[in-house]
């Protein structure tokens, strides 16, 4: 029995670590496309930014977490709170890169080369609304929620984010900045 509590922690450990970086992925990614659209920039910079922020922002919530779940693994160790078995930081660590970056690059492919033309910016939000939904209701395989309901609240709050930049880089080409 207590084997079968450390497998299923260990599970639920790693869902958490999979849905948060994949689903920031997502939305930071197409967050750094919705501003670029929305400040009608060229689609150059949706690929240099959108790259730049996938790696950038992967390694830093996967050094994050490493940090986190080492700092906490720690803690319950000095403090005698339980053995701490279950938490490993370079595991979800690199699970959180892994994650961020596969459904971040999602986003990202209406604007390489072949793809690239004016639909572009649909293309990927299409893609970044279709991948919010599936990490959602992937989610319920774990958590016996309802699949659509759970897909369909990944997409709205990551829809809020892409929302939000898109609002930010209109606003700011509006003010004429040079």
């Amino acid at each position: 029995m207590q084997q079968n509590h450390a497998v299923e922690h260990q599970k639920a450990e790693l869902l958490k670590d999979i849905v948060y970086a994949a689903s920031d992925g997502i939305v930071t990614t197409f967050a750094v496309v919705a501003a670029v659209q929305g400040g009608k920039l060229a689609a150059i910079t949706v690929v240099v930014l959108g790259f730049a922020n996938l790696f950038a922002d992967g390694f830093s919530m996967a050094v994050s977490n490493y940090l986190g779940t080492e700092s906490e693994k720690e803690f319950l160790e000095a403090e005698k709170l339980r053995e701490s078995k279950y938490e490993k930081p370079v595991r979800n660590s690199v699970v959180t890169f892994f994650s961020f970056v596969a459904a971040g690059l999602l986003p990202l492919v209406p604007f390489l080369d072949h793809w690239s033309g004016p639909r572009s910016f649909r293309y990927s939000f299409v893609l970044a609304l279709a991948s919010l939904f599936v990490v959602g209701a992937l989610r319920s395989t774990y958590t016996k929620r309802n699949w659509f309901f759970s897909g369909l609240k990944v997409l709205l709050l990551g829809g809020i984010a892409a929302g939000i930049a898109y609002a930010v880089g209109f606003l700011i080409s509006s003010l004429s900045i040079s």
